[in-house]
C-alpha cells in the first residue's frame, strides 16, 4: 500500500527484529495516518535532496521498540517517526538540509549512521528539537545512549 509515490507501508513497517522474534508489528488505522504524514515529509527530504531516502526504522508496535531498545516514549511506536539515511548526506548534513529547507520536525536526532525524524501528534506544535546521540559502554560493555541537546557534527 502507496502511504506517498515513494514510500510504502510495508517499508515503513518492515523491521528484522519482528520477523526475527516472530512479532507483530501492525500500525492500527490512527497509526497509518501518522505514517502518511512522515511519508509526505520524507517526500519533502526526497525533493529537497533529488536524492532516495532510505528508511532503516518506521512504525515500531511497542513489542518491537521494546526488542529494539527504543525509548519508552518513542514517537516511532505511534507512527510519528523514520530513522533514515540520504546518501551521500552525513546524517549532520541531511539535517541542516531539513533546518535550512523550512521541513516540518519535530525531533531530528543524529543517531550514529542515521537521522531519526520525529513528527509531534496532529495539532502539536513541534518543538523543531535538535539532539545529538551520545553513545557510552558501561563497566560490562553494554551500550548505553543519551541525548545532548543541540546538534554536534560527527
Amino acid at each position: 500500500m502507496n502511504l506517498s509515490p515513494h514510500f510504502t507501508l510495508e517499508e515503513m513497517t518492515a523491521s528484522n527484529e519482528a520477523a526475527r522474534r516472530r512479532l507483530d508489528n501492525s500500525p492500527s488505522v490512527a497509526q497509518v495516518a501518522n505514517l502518511r504524514r512522515v511519508a509526505q515529509i520524507l517526500e519533502a527530504i526526497r525533493t529537497q535532496t533529488q536524492r532516495p531516502v532510505v528508511v532503516s526504522s518506521g512504525y515500531r508496535s511497542p513489542e518491537v521498540n521494546k526488542a529494539v531498545g527504543g525509548s519508552a516514549t518513542s514517537a516511532h511506536m505511534q507512527g510519528l517517526a523514520a530513522d533514515i539515511n540520504c546518501y551521500p548526506y552525513s546524517p549532520f548534513d541531511l539535517g541542516r538540509l531539513i533546518v535550512k529547507a523550512g521541513i516540518e520536525f519535530d525531533q531530528l536526532i543524529q543517531e550514529g549512521t542515521w537521522l531519526h525524524v520525529g513528527l509531534a501528534a496532529a495539532g502539536v506544535k513541534p518543538r523543531q528539537e535538535l539532539l545529538t546521540a551520545v553513545f557510552t559502554k558501561d563497566l560490562l560493555g553494554r551500550t548505553k545512549t543519551t541525548y545532548k541537546a543541540g546538534w554536534f557534527p560527527k
